[in-house]
């Protein structure tokens, strides 16, 4: 997967992804590695509306990844449906060295299934596992969670870059995948019928089904996230 600036060439696809969570999970600094190879050991919650855009290139087409962080509101659980209006994927995520921040996933996971599409790819992400010390949620129960819900799963370090670029990568590889199996499918439906209706679209709005070999693959719960 290659990766390229903001101005290089146009997308192919442009897909949003939202990061969501508790405070001070480690949301911000996730998405500032990802995007900046940058680290804020002092950062505060964020305050304000804020994304950023990663392109990458998978099977030589150009992703624009567009990530939103929750901008603080969610201190005030005010986190609103706009902040998750078009969304295709999502990282939800909590700290290993705080239980209460795991126990508030189930209400995340309401949330982003009553503001967006029961099925936008999602990752159960337990960040800051360099805290070994201090943890208190196991890797097990983060994995069997991720399992009984139909998610991905995976533990990062912001710190350190632990799997930060694999968990974002298996997010919008699993969106392209499910993109390109249900463009062969209308392909196929429409292919004796009139092919000039068949379009090139570039805002990404479907999610699915498939796997990667990047995050603990789980099995599917049906009306819920690929796994």
């Amino acid at each position: 997967m290659a990766f390229y600036s903001e101005e290089e060439k146009t997308e192919d696809y442009l897909f949003k992804i939202v990061l969501i969570g508790d405070s001070a999970v480690g949301k911000s600094n996730l998405l500032a590695r990802f995007a900046r190879n940058e680290f804020y050991p002092n950062s505060k919650s964020t305050i304000g509306v804020e994304f950023q855009t990663q392109k990458m290139e998978i099977n030589r087409k150009e992703i624009k990844a567009q990530i939103w962080d929750t901008a603080g509101q969610e201190r005030f659980r005010a986190v609103t449906s706009a902040y998750y209006r078009g969304a295709v994927g999502a990282l939800l995520v909590y700290d290993i060295s705080r239980r209460q921040t795991f126990d508030s996933i189930g209400r995340w996971l309401n949330e982003l299934h009553t503001h967006s599409d029961m099925n936008v790819v999602t990752i159960l992400v337990g960040n800051k596992s360099d805290l070994k010390d201090a943890r208190e949620v196991t890797t097990a129960e983060g994995k069997t969670l991720a399992e009984a819900e139909g998610l991905f799963f995976m533990e990062t370090s912001a710190l350190d870059s632990s799997n930060v670029t694999a968990a974002f990568q298996t997010v919008v590889k699993e969106i392209y995948n499910i993109i390109l199996s249900r463009k062969v499918i209308i392909s196929q439906e429409l292919k004796h019928k009139d092919p000039s209706s068949l379009t090139n679209g570039k805002t990404v709005v479907l999610q699915g089904e498939t796997t990667e070999d990047t995050a603990e693959e789980v099995p599917k719960k049906a009306g819920c996230c690929s796994s």
